[in-house]
């Protein structure tokens, strides 16, 4: 390993803020990505159900219309 300590490693050679920054970017964008796909996710899987739905009642309907 490059880093004869703890305190080195964390400290990166003096370019820690850098680093550290780079991996915090790094690992929100990663998050916010997931957590974005996830909830477009539900929402279009909502859409979907409510579209099913919809089309049923409007068969539903026609399907009365003809009865009478």
């Amino acid at each position: 390993m490059a880093f004869t300590s703890l305190s080195d490693f964390i400290a990166m050679g003096g370019y820690s803020f850098y680093v550290w920054l780079a991996y915090g970017v790094s690992s929100l964008s990663v998050i916010l990505l997931i957590t974005n796909s996830i909830v477009k996710r539900k929402k279009i899987f909502h859409q979907v159900e409510q579209r099913i739905q919809r089309e049923q009642r409007i068969k539903a309907a026609e399907n009365r219309e003809d009865i009478l």
